[in-house]
């Protein structure tokens, strides 16, 4: 177990499969290289080269937004939140890295902690890899997407980083939007950070990309439950950090 915000190494560790599925490709394609000849021998090293190129390529896009780029040390946070969090909520989906640097930046606010981890729905095994690295912050709750385990208006600020595209169905991202909505205060903030399924994203991670959803998808969420597109801030190029407001009465 560690305490110490995802970079490149613990995103390997959570994924190890696919980083050996990957090494796998490339050294097969390689020894297939020097057994064939003439075409299929190209054929064999072009698809080594290229599943190392894309192993190597998406580790060092890892490295940059995570090690160098640390999205969990909050620098970003002012530009979208000027006055602070406030009493906010964090929304995790199975691993939280964002509610202890926030206690930690700004200990003389409330903070409440859920997870909407679902074993049957979020069947990923790198996310049972993370949730035994990462335990879960004292007093985290226990929430559905369409159910927080808070008042409404009761919060200054939701936080949703790295979490709403763990929904899958878009009828429960559309519920988690709603409810966040209505856990804000008039005026509050709802804070969402993600990778985007973009061209700079897709450039770095290839097929993965397609793991995260598109800007288009997060300003339609947002519309729909009522809330205004504030400013963003992008992080190290490849993650966007969103500010979505409710409306004052």
């Amino acid at each position: 177990m560690t305490d110490r915000p995802s970079g490149v190494r613990e995103v390997a560790l959570f994924n190890w499969p696919m980083y050996a599925a990957g090494c796998g490709a490339a050294a097969a394609g390689w020894a297939l290289s020097r057994r064939l000849h003439g075409g299929p021998a190209l054929l064999a090293r072009a698809g080594g080269l290229a599943a190392a190129g894309l192993l190597l390529g998406s580790s060092a896009a890892t490295w940059w937004v995570y090690d160098r780029g640390r999205p969990f040390a909050l620098g970003w946070l002012g530009a979208l939140l000027p006055a602070g969090p406030g009493d906010h909520l964090v929304v995790s989906a199975g691993l939280d890295e964002v509610s202890r640097p926030l206690a930690a930046r700004h200990p003389d606010v409330a903070q409440r902690v859920v997870d909407l981890y679902d074993p049957r729905l979020m069947t990923e095994g790198s996310i049972r890899r993370a949730r035994r690295r990462v335990a879960p912050a004292p007093g985290t709750l226990p929430a559905r997407p369409d159910a927080l385990p808070a008042r409404s208006g009761a919060h200054d600020t939701v936080f949703a980083v790295f979490a709403a595209h763990e929904l899958r169905r878009a009828a429960d991202r559309e519920a988690l939007f709603a409810e966040c909505a209505r856990v804000l205060r008039p005026g509050g903030t709802l804070v969402l950070v993600e990778h985007l399924r973009d061209a700079a994203n897709t450039a770095a991670y290839g097929p993965g990309a397609w793991h995260f959803l598109p800007r288009a998808e997060w300003l339609r969420l947002a519309e729909r439950a009522g809330l205004r597109h504030g400013p963003e801030r992008r992080i190290a190029g490849l993650v966007t950090a969103f500010a979505f407001h409710k409306e004052l009465p």
